[in-house]
């Protein structure tokens, strides 16, 4: 969001009086939403007196920190020796394939053994991506026929993974437009699959965003949300977009904190999401 309020600060610093519904659209079009761009402009006025760039950045900064959840603990290996099921989801285009490979990557930089499902099963490029990843990152991967079943796929793999004692399996799955029943019903089959092995399984279920589609990620993340409860997000292309703000709509609408974001192609810009760096960083 750095990128976003340096604009918003020269905006505000070249002018000798706020227009505050040119404020409060700002804030929206910084993915905020409404409610919150609203409260923040509200305490603005209320402090009765000439705005300084500072006190927008110090306000939003303030209501953004007490809304988001702490950060989440770190993904960590089962202690039965099963192996911890990460499910992937979200539409095309948002880096869902791309992230997947990420993650494998960091867990495995952490000591931990990896398998990637490539459960796109209906879209050839998605699987040929992730191999491609698999291969670069050198991480071992689960792949089925062309338009065979998702949910065959990570069952599989689930069980090469609980026979090997691989710490994670991570299932990379269709991203069709959101919209869809039957994606959605996919989505569902998946996870009652995976359960048949280990029924805590699917242990953690991410959604992958795009940072810049704004408001378009809050629905897709509403309806993947509907087919299979999410527990936390990816937010990618957080890269000089300034929009981060989408991180806050989503937790404050839906509960669903972030727990990684990327920052760029290469498998090391994926990062832990933090908190404090991200509201420091709104400036």
């Amino acid at each position: 969001m750095a990128g976003f309020f340096k604009k918003l600060v020269n905006k505000i610093t070249n002018k000798a009086e706020i227009d505050w519904d040119e404020l409060e659209a700002d804030l929206i079009a910084a993915d905020l939403g409404a409610k919150l761009s609203m409260t923040i402009i509200d305490e603005l006025q209320d402090l009765g007196r000439k705005i300084s760039a500072e006190d927008v950045i110090e306000t939003t900064r303030k209501h953004i920190a007490n809304i988001l959840a702490d950060d989440l603990p770190a993904i960590q290996p089962r202690t039965d020796g099963k192996p911890h099921v990460v499910v992937m989801v979200g539409v095309n285009g948002t880096g869902k394939t791309t992230s997947t490979a990420k993650l494998a990557y960091h867990l495995r930089s952490q000591g931990y053994s990896v398998m990637v499902a490539a459960a796109d099963t209906f879209r050839a490029a998605a699987v040929e991506q992730l191999e491609v990843w698999a291969e670069r990152i050198q991480i071992p991967i689960m792949t089925g026929a062309a338009n065979s079943d998702p949910s065959s796929v990570c069952y599989k793999a689930h069980e090469v993974c609980i026979t090997e004692g691989i710490d994670f399996l991570i299932c990379d799955t269709a991203g069709r437009l959101h919209t869809r029943h039957n994606l959605m019903e996919e989505l569902a089959k998946i996870e009652r699959t995976i359960a048949k092995q280990d029924d805590t399984a699917p242990h953690t279920k991410m959604i992958v965003v795009d940072a810049t589609t704004g408001s378009n990620a809050l629905q897709q993340t509403k309806e993947f949300n509907k087919a299979i409860e999410l527990d936390s997000l990816v937010v990618t292309k957080l890269d000089g977009s300034g929009k981060g703000g989408i991180i806050v709509s989503i937790f404050q609408e839906l509960n669903i904190p972030a727990r990684f974001i990327g920052l760029g192609e290469e498998p090391e810009m994926f990062k832990t999401f933090n908190k404090e760096q991200f509201t420091q960083e709104l400036m």
